[in-house]
């Protein structure tokens, strides 16, 4: 256990409620599910993996078959290096879901080895960033029509580190495994404060979260990126001095439910706490240009996703593109 962690304390309920969780097969993204179910919640689980994100969702059924009032969740398939299997995760939610009253935007990978998505962006880039940007695009409409609502985007303070060269964004010229981790979180925190900016006026709000070192399987790559053996450490000798998922959780069940901050927006929080980012994360300019330059990567063309009456017309973009 972490001695400094903080805690949502909040006892909101989500009846009636729907909450899209990407990555929540494991980690931390489990524990936000189960929460959410544990509050009432319906969760639809957005993972790569179905197989394991099955074994999850039974994991969580189980756990509050005994709690009254729990909701449930649903499993859906979502591989965010590809974009095209973005398009059909957003197509089928939007065909089942009537309500989206909360996106979690928490799935990503770290320091991996050098490659790209299967539209050709560098992996830490297209997976942790570009993908969740067509997303959260795709589903904005539904989301507003559900207003109120809140989008959480899982960041870090790793983010501290990183830069964006839009001359370079596939880092042929300088790719290390940690400084496209470092931009992506740069990315996931600029991504937020744009959306804040372009949502205002419609009770739609967004954070961004720092869920702190967290025991989980998302340094699995550090033995290929790094030396054989730092895999081992960062899961056994590391998780002495690491929260545990259920700790890591915590930020992002916070910016979910919490009541105190329901009118915040474009804000960053770690432990539970507004939490001042880089300067470079509090830099506008940037953060405009870098949806520009992700809404022309993605291909949204001249849709507008901040008009809800376009959520028919987004269905049938989606079903022209699959």
């Amino acid at each position: 256990m972490w001695p400094f962690c903080g805690r949502c304390n909040s006892k909101a309920r989500l009846d009636g409620i729907t909450a899209v969780v990407t990555g929540c097969n494991t980690g931390i993204g489990k524990c936000t599910a189960l929460d959410f179910v544990r509050r009432g919640g319906r969760v639809i689980m957005a993972c790569r993996d179905l197989q394991k994100a099955k074994e999850a969702a039974d994991d969580i059924r189980m756990e509050t078959q005994n709690l009254s009032g729990a909701g449930d969740v649903v499993v859906v398939r979502l591989d965010l290096s590809s974009l095209s299997s973005v398009r059909e995760c957003a197509n089928e939610i939007l065909n089942k879901e009537s309500r989206i009253q909360l996106l979690v935007n928490n799935a990503g990978v770290m320091a991996c080895p050098k490659g790209q998505t299967q539209d050709g962006f560098e992996t830490q880039f297209g997976v942790n960033h570009l993908g969740h940007f067509l997303l959260t695009c795709l589903l904005l409409p539904r989301i507003l029509s559900s207003a109120p609502a809140r989008i959480v985007n899982v960041s870090s303070h790793a983010h501290y580190f990183g830069s964006i060269d839009f001359e370079d964004l596939n880092l042929e010229r300088s790719y290390t495994p940690t400084s496209a981790y470092f931009r992506s979180k740069l990315a996931n925190i600029l991504f937020t404060k744009e959306l804040s900016s372009r949502l205002q006026g419609t009770q739609v709000t967004t954070y961004a979260v720092h869920p702190g070192v967290v025991a989980t399987d998302l340094g699995r790559h550090l033995d290929t990126t790094m030396f054989k053996g730092v895999s081992w450490m960062f899961r056994n000798v590391g998780k002495l001095f690491m929260k545990t998922p259920e700790e890591g959780a915590q930020t992002s069940i916070y910016c979910a439910v919490d009541e105190n901050v329901k009118n915040d927006s474009g804000l960053y929080y770690s432990n539970c706490r507004k939490c001042m980012p880089s300067p470079k994360a509090r830099d506008r300019s940037l953060a405009r240009k870098l949806w520009e330059v992700s809404a022309r990567l993605v291909g949204l063309g001249d849709w507008d996703p901040f008009s809800a009456s376009d959520t028919k017309k987004c269905i049938c973009l989606l079903s022209s593109s699959l």
